[in-house]
């Protein structure tokens, strides 16, 4: 007993010892081993002693956990009293659940068919015949160590049920057994299913792929082959999937554009040359948002994709281009020393150079006026006429470049009907006039408006012609 104790010791620690280890030995293909060790041999004699034992196996994988094994082997029980040759042949199957790197531990169990020769009779023996067949049901445990690739050291041992009763040539109440420890080489073929490198591929798909079942990451891009396969879609065998000059990896954690499209934005540059030669945005089709792709200001108006107004006149490098024909590389586009922006919005040709007049001098010292001619409102209306436009947009070039000039608008009318109702036209044309040029662009605080009615005629009012003079506005410079 003390000796069966020692031997079910052993195995046990040897399979305590392996659950702390993880891996993947378990995921084994098909494998084959022989061993050596021992048997004793559990009948009604008290003196059966260790004899030697021999076995060697052919293992089949069924999943990664379960394995089907058919053994034969070669042995002896006995002791002093008897000797009996045995020869199992055993179909069992293992159970291996935990995943050992280094160590594997299972659990085996099984059915086969044991024949048996006694070759030294024990003393009045009472069986029939002294060798034969008979069933036995094998139980027990195992530990596998990994040598190398592909070699695994590996140690077994349990009980062994006899069908029959005669192992040693005595006819017993109860049927015999032995137990049986083996030690020996396991040579393994790897399952295709295994995945040795932990990179989420089996073998079987990295051959299919071509990638190297021993290297997680294959073309070193920084992801593993089964993300790239799986989950991105992008080549496994290809650091730059999309040609873009950014590794798949950066595509993914980094700057998050596609891997497989060297054009995430559709802007018409590539992810890599937006990031590494242009600094715009992969993402952004026009990162600087003056309606242009980066692609078209690159290639096509060789404008800055990170500067809405290239050249800095103001306008937008998309408006130059599409609404005014100007060009965006050029501040003042006609070379006639008035900038685009200033040519738009007074009014000018900024592709006519002859318009680039130079600053418009003041014509009115301050506290004096000036009759504007050719501003005219629609008859008994404060509403501007068409033709005022001209006259206008001259008084409006003179403010917008003399910054520090202030004006009253002075309304004035003619002396038919009643002087309140004069009053109030003369004031509601000047405030006209003033709004006018507010929308254009003179500040508010450089105009006031004012209205005398009939007062201060400049022909008398006793003819149409006179009459019309009248009805004027006057600038009056107030600084």
């Amino acid at each position: 007993m003390q000796k069966t104790s020692r031997l079910a010791v052993l195995l046990v620690l040897g399979t305590l010892a392996s659950f702390n280890a993880f891996g993947q030995l378990r995921d084994q293909g098909l494998s084959m081993g022989m061993g050596a060790g021992a048997t004793l041999g559990m009948t009604d004699f008290t003196n059966d002693g260790y004899k030697f034992f021999a076995r060697g196996f052919l293992r089949v994988p069924f999943s990664k956990g379960l394995k089907g094994e058919i053994g034969f082997g070669l042995g002896q029980i006995g002791g002093s009293d008897y000797k009996t040759s045995i020869a199992p042949i055993e179909y069992r199957f293992l159970i291996m659940p935990f995943n050992g790197e280094s160590f594997n531990p299972y659990l085996y169990a099984g059915i086969g068919a044991l024949h048996y020769s006694v070759k030294q009779l024990p003393p009045n023996p009472t069986a029939t015949t002294k060798d034969g067949w008979t069933g036995v049901v094998p139980a027990g445990i195992g530990v596998q160590i990994k040598l190398s690739d592909g070699v695994l050291f590996e140690v077994s041992g349990g009980y062994n049920y006899s069908l029959g009763k005669n192992l040693n040539a005595i006819t017993e109440t109860k049927n015999d057994a032995y137990l049986s420890g083996v030690v020996g080489i396991t040579l393994v073929a790897e399952s295709p299913n295994a995945d040795p490198d932990k990179d989420g591929l089996t073998n079987a798909e990295e051959k299919q792929l071509g990638t190297d079942k021993k290297v997680a990451d294959t073309d070193g891009d920084g992801l593993n082959d089964g993300d790239e396969f799986k989950k991105y879609k992008t080549d496994p065998l290809k650091a730059d999937s999309d040609g873009d000059s950014l590794k798949d990896s950066e595509e993914v954690k980094t700057h998050k554009t596609d891997p497989n499209k060297a054009d995430t934005d559709g802007d018409g540059l590539t992810d890599g040359d937006e990031l590494n030669k242009y600094k715009a945005d992969p993402l952004k089709a026009d990162t600087d948002g003056d309606s242009l792709k980066d692609g078209e200001e690159v290639t096509k108006y060789k404008t800055d994709p990170l500067k809405a107004d290239t050249d800095g006149d103001g306008l937008k490098d998309s408006d130059e281009v599409m609404k005014y024909a100007t060009n965006p590389l050029k501040a003042d586009t006609d070379g006639g020393t008035v900038d685009d922006m200033t040519e738009v919005t007074r009014g000018s040709n900024p592709l006519d150079p002859a318009d680039d007049v130079p600053k418009a001098a003041v014509k009115v010292a301050v506290g004096a006026s000036i009759v504007m001619k050719g501003v005219t409102f629609e008859s008994g209306k404060a509403v501007l006429s068409p033709t005022s436009t001209d006259s206008l947009e001259k008084a409006y070039l003179v403010l917008s470049e003399n910054p520090d000039v202030t004006v009253e608008i002075q309304g004035y009318t003619d002396n038919a009907g009643k002087k309140a109702t004069n009053m109030k036209l003369s004031q509601d044309r000047a405030n006209a006039v003033r709004t006018w040029l507010v929308n254009k662009g003179i500040a508010a605080d450089r105009l006031t408006a004012k209205g005398f009615g009939p007062e201060n005629p400049i022909a008398p009012n006793t003819t149409k012609e006179g009459k019309a003079l009248n009805r004027r506005i006057e600038f009056f410079r107030t600084k």
